[in-house]
């Protein structure tokens, strides 16, 4: 996984409406780069939520969010659609942005094991470096962990 004072992998991945994304086109700014499992599932809904309700706040700090997932860009425009998300999605659909940021792994449910992404949220400054990494993290109340971190 990406540590605290490194560099941020430079990426480019399609948005929610087809639209090449990279992570150059953010500096500047500081950047939550959230990865999250899968579209509409509950977990993941709660955090996007989370980051939704709080965006005004964010928005005001001049932060970008970037939620990152398998998903396809149609799936995240459904998603996004449907929770009134306000931030951009974008579409990992091989996985090679999670491998990247050490987000791609083992996981287990219901005693079944498989790969899949470790729910993982970056904070980048405004010059590209990670400047706060949450592993592990639980949806209900993130948002509020990582403007915590924002205002330190």
């Amino acid at each position: 996984m990406i540590s605290e004072n490194s560099p941020a992998p430079i990426f480019k991945l399609f948005d929610e409406t087809g639209e090449l994304r990279a992570l150059t086109d953010y500096l500047g700014n500081p950047v939550v780069l959230y990865f999250y499992p899968k579209d509409d599932t509950p977990g993941c809904t709660k955090e996007a939520c989370n980051f939704r309700d709080d965006y005004s706040v964010y928005q005001d700090a001049g932060v970008v969010i970037l939620g990152v997932s398998p998903d396809t860009p149609k799936s995240h425009a459904k998603f996004k659609a449907k929770y009134n998300l306000p931030f951009t999605l974008l579409a990992d659909e091989d996985h090679q942005v999670c491998e990247l940021y050490g987000v791609w792994g083992l996981k287990k449910f219901m005693g079944r094991e498989y790969e899949g992404v470790l729910r993982t949220t970056f904070l980048i400054d405004a010059q590209g470096m990670v400047k706060k990494v949450f592993p592990n993290v639980k949806p209900d109340g993130h948002s509020g962990e990582v403007l915590a971190a924002l205002k330190a």
